[in-house]
């Protein structure tokens, strides 16, 4: 796991720049969690940083972290009971948009594991740059034309970045996994 801090050093560096161009277009803000509701992809990275952290965090705050175990855990039965056989892609393409992850504190609307998030949650708001295509949060850059997006964007791929770490680590032929699940 040595080499993912340098996985997401890189891709923190970025975001920095992504978040300075974007100035007053950023909304993401402490409490804002739209980002933190749906069902999304995690790499084996991703998986065992959010583990890493929760052990953290059981040494730090334990009752926090026994809140987080409790909702993966129970995130982690329902969708392995509503969504039997291969979980992870039926809960992708069938489960509610509204499922909030597992590490979010739901009365203060905050992440319980912020410092260990999959990149996925790192690289969600600023506008971002991937093959061609500029993503953003629906919640930013409102009233923003595309030239002014553009003029924001980094370019970012962290599925290129992510590879070699993940082939490093053995973890390439893991597939992807929840949050719920790497957690429950």
């Amino acid at each position: 796991m040595a080499h993912d801090g340098q996985l997401v050093q890189i891709v923190d560096a970025a975001l920095a720049e992504a978040a300075s161009r974007a100035g007053d277009w950023l909304k993401c803000r402490p409490g804002c969690a739209e980002c933190c509701l749906g069902p999304f992809e995690i790499s084996a990275l991703d998986a065992q940083r959010l583990r890493d952290g929760l052990l953290a965090l059981e040494t730090r705050d334990p009752g926090r972290a026994a809140r987080v175990r409790a909702r993966a855990g129970e995130a982690s039965a329902r969708l392995r009971r509503e969504y039997p056989g291969d979980t992870v892609s039926r809960v992708l393409t069938e489960a509610d948009d509204d499922e909030p992850c597992p590490a979010l504190d739901p009365a203060t609307g905050t992440c319980d594991l912020y410092q260990a998030r999959p990149l996925a949650c790192r690289t969600f708001g600023p506008a971002i740059r991937s093959g061609g295509a500029v993503g953003v949060c629906e919640l930013c850059f409102s009233g923003a034309s595309e030239d002014e997006i553009a003029a924001c964007a980094v370019e970012l791929d962290t599925d290129a970045l992510e590879a070699p770490f993940l082939e490093e680590a053995g973890e390439a032929a893991s597939g992807p996994t929840l949050v719920a699940l790497a957690l429950g």
